[in-house]
């Protein structure tokens, strides 16, 4: 892949499938072992990866590839947000680009089919808890589409020897809670 921005003619965002997951698991080990996007400190294995694919596509859920030219860029993926009854209605987002891509539309494109997906439905409301304060990146494409800041979770996690907060980010899906879902 070259400097130039990503071609959105080009760029495909598509289901994932287990031919993807390798690509998956070698963009998500970047994360784990040199940023603050994730809390993970050791890389789940394929196997692990591939569980957490089918876990969020076997609750309905989107998991998704960008990708171009047969090169994976990121992926994203909705994930029930907490497993009690109550929370059925709430998911929660993650997106990863490849390592050196942020910030040239490979994220909006897959967070903005995976918003889009995740309106057609159960669900009510999408959040996004954000690894790191400092993640201008992520707070500000959450923030273009349409998430709302909630709240700040200080200091709970540590990691490359310091302190990280946790920005969670809210936006509503669908109708939200302006009517009850259908039970």
């Amino acid at each position: 892949m070259t400097d130039a921005d990503v071609s959105r003619l080009d760029l495909v965002v598509r289901d994932a499938h287990g031919d993807d997951m390798p690509s998956v698991q070698r963009i998500y080990a970047h994360y784990v072992l040199g940023a603050l996007a994730t809390f993970e400190e050791t890389p789940p294995t394929l196997d692990e990866m591939i569980a957490r694919r089918r876990k969020s596509v076997d609750c309905g859920l989107p998991y998704l590839v960008a990708e171009q030219n047969g090169e994976t860029l990121g992926f994203a993926y909705a994930a029930p947000y907490h497993v009690r009854p109550a929370y059925r209605f709430a998911i929660e987002d993650s997106v990863y680009v490849a390592d050196g891509l942020a910030r040239r539309g490979v994220g909006a494109a897959m967070l903005g089919e995976l918003v889009a997906r995740c309106e057609r439905g159960p669900w009510r409301q999408m959040v996004a808890i954000v690894g790191d304060s400092a993640n201008a990146g992520s707070i500000g494409l959450h923030r273009r589409f349409g998430f709302e800041p909630v709240g700040v979770l200080r200091a709970v996690g540590f990691k490359f020897g310091r302190w990280i907060d946790t920005p969670i980010l809210q936006r509503r899906l669908g109708p939200g809670d302006a009517s009850n879902p259908d039970l």
